[in-house]
């Protein structure tokens, strides 16, 4: 079972209560995942357990290594070297015909819960390009049903109820149905959880959906929505410019600041209805 959370006592203080106590508190589960390649060591991540083997799918096809799940062969979650197991490795297969990933020093696959592409050398060692039509989508999502989503990714969050340290991704359809969701430590994590799922469930492209995260909105969010052909990406928080240029090249929707009755639709303003 995976290890999502786990206890540990505090001293809790409130200073209108008057004495500190001491008392167990749940903690989000941060461990690493090593993915490898046919046994060789690909990237290492930084995530809470729990849908490993969609991680590593999901990190593969959002870095353009697979474009589906027909591209991989086998993909498991295996022992590593720590004792006792912890189950921290996934070993994936790539189909004959697949390239091998390459790996050299300015696209180093290390990656932490707060940032997917800390230690990549430059913004061209990480941009791939979609093999999707995102701009080509014809969704259309009525702003009322936009407002409502955040509500209904925060009441699906159930590790967040215990810890409140979780990001989450949601995947949404046009008329608000949360079709998966996925939490973590990591912000990226969470997206390439519910990608992998995707791919695995053989529902690539993601036409007509809408990604909902936690949090802003970075690049590599954007990147990753875009490379499984999701039209819309929305976040309760900030985008960066980044994310803006990115998701306007690829003809997605943005939209920030996702809040009560407000947001801020930053492009492809045209799929978001009033």
């Amino acid at each position: 079972m995976a290890r999502t959370t786990t206890r540990r006592p505090v001293l809790k203080i409130n200073l209108a209560a008057g004495e500190p106590r001491r008392r167990p508190d749940e903690l989000a589960a941060e461990e690493p995942l090593e993915i490898r390649v046919r046994k060789r060591p690909l990237a290492v991540t930084m995530r809470t357990p729990g849908h490993d083997i969609d991680l590593a799918m999901g990190f593969l096809l959002s870095e353009g290594i697979i474009t589906s799940a027909d591209d991989v062969v086998t993909a498991q979650l295996c022992a590593g070297t720590d004792a006792p197991n912890t189950y921290n490795v996934v070993d994936v297969v790539l189909g004959e015909a697949v390239p091998p990933p390459v790996t050299d020093p300015s696209r180093n696959f290390y990656t932490t819960s707060s940032c997917g592409v800390c230690g990549k050398a430059s913004i061209d060692a990480v941009r791939t390009r979609s093999v999707f039509d995102v701009a080509g989508d014809p969704l259309s999502v009525p702003a009322s049903v936009l407002a409502a989503l955040p509500d209904r990714l925060r009441a699906a969050q159930r590790t967040f109820d215990r810890t409140g340290g979780l990001h989450a991704a949601g995947l949404f359809t046009a008329d608000g149905e949360l079709v998966a969701l996925r939490e973590d430590v990591g912000r990226h994590n969470a997206v390439d959880k519910v990608i992998g799922w995707a791919a695995r469930e053989g529902r690539l492209p993601l036409a007509g959906h809408v990604l909902l995260v936690s949090g802003r909105a970075s690049f590599e969010l954007a990147q990753k929505a875009w490379m499984a052909g999701i039209p819309m990406l929305a976040a309760v928080s900030a985008p960066s410019t980044l994310a803006a240029s990115l998701a306007e090249e690829a003809g997605m929707t943005l939209v920030g600041f996702l809040r009560g009755e407000t947001m801020n639709v930053y492009t492809a303003a045209e799929r978001v209805t009033v």
